[in-house]
């Protein structure tokens, strides 16, 4: 039907006939069409009806456990009923609510002094909470905790599990809004923790996007590469923030025709700021991998 897929996604696929741009977006069996034109989404179902057996839902509202409500200015995703299904799974439909996703100073770690938990309910627990950070940013950080104790689960972990599901009870509508806006903008944001993981000292970094107002994309990890400094630490996660950046700003413009345009990136680190922009300070960074000095050719090109 002439649409191209695109380079950077490959389960996008784009046409711009006439100078009107429509989108489809690949899952399984199943597709997400959007566009300028009603009249070519239109065509475009109906070319597609006449070759497959294929049912029309019209206005996407619910998918894979998300629930889209879609207003003439904003769309707003969230899981509610997904979360309220993993609170039945783990008997805690009455549990007390809590807005804490984990305790205050709450340190984990291989703690073989706890008596075991059963494996199997700890790790679907656990998996469930991992398809629940579709929509729900704020416990990416808790649950990625946790999910690093699947093979010898322990009360302790347990117990953290317990924390995460009562913060979702007091939060099981809340989700990510998405509205219309003019001022577009990519903006991301790294930070990470340095040497905070009792069994091993690695640190654990993140980022989130956001476009314009809303976040598209998030991530917390625990790094394979150990940092010696706090600047380190800040400097490996900016890097791999920097390569999540690019591949956004690319596939943005790929899906909208539009120029590619600048991202900006937030560290609060002045250290690993400065090392990013200043290749002088090659006696505190000699050790680093190559790799993370990526980030100083992106700066430069900038």
């Amino acid at each position: 039907m002439g649409f191209l897929q695109c380079v950077h996604e490959k389960a996008v696929y784009k046409k711009v006939p006439n100078g009107e741009l429509i989108i489809v977006a690949v899952y399984g069996d199943d597709l997400f069409v959007t566009g300028a034109s009603l009249d070519l989404i239109n065509e475009f179902k109906r070319r597609m009806a006449f070759q497959f057996e294929m049912l029309d839902i019209v206005v996407l509202t619910y998918y894979l456990g998300i629930e889209v409500s879609q207003g003439n200015d904003c769309v707003e995703i969230k899981q509610e009923r997904y979360a309220m299904k993993i609170l039945k799974e783990a008997c805690m439909e009455e549990c007390n609510p809590t807005l804490c996703t984990m305790e205050p100073g709450l340190k984990l770690s291989n703690a073989e002094d706890e008596p075991e938990v059963e494996a199997t309910q700890y790790r679907k627990m656990v998996g469930c909470l991992r398809y629940l950070l579709h929509t729900r940013p704020d416990l990416t950080y808790s649950v990625g905790v946790v999910s690093r104790y699947m093979q010898s689960p322990r009360e302790l972990y347990a117990r953290a599990i317990k924390q995460i599901l009562r913060c979702l009870k007091g939060t099981t509508s809340f989700g990510i809004k998405y509205n219309r806006s003019n001022d577009m903008k990519l903006v991301g944001y790294s930070d990470s923790s340095h040497n905070v993981d009792i069994d091993d000292g690695r640190s654990t970094t993140g980022h989130v996007f956001y476009f314009g107002t809303p976040p598209i994309t998030w991530c917390s990890q625990n790094k394979t590469t150990m940092a010696l400094s706090s600047c380190e630490a800040e400097f490996m996660a900016a890097t791999a923030a920097a390569c999540q950046a690019i591949w956004l700003r690319k596939l943005l413009a790929e899906v909208t025709g539009l120029e590619r345009q600048k991202v900006i990136i937030r560290v609060d680190n002045k250290s690993a700021i400065a090392l990013s922009k200043n290749p002088v300070f090659h006696g505190r960074s000699k050790h680093i991998h190559t790799r993370y000095h990526f980030i100083r050719e992106c700066v430069e090109n900038e």
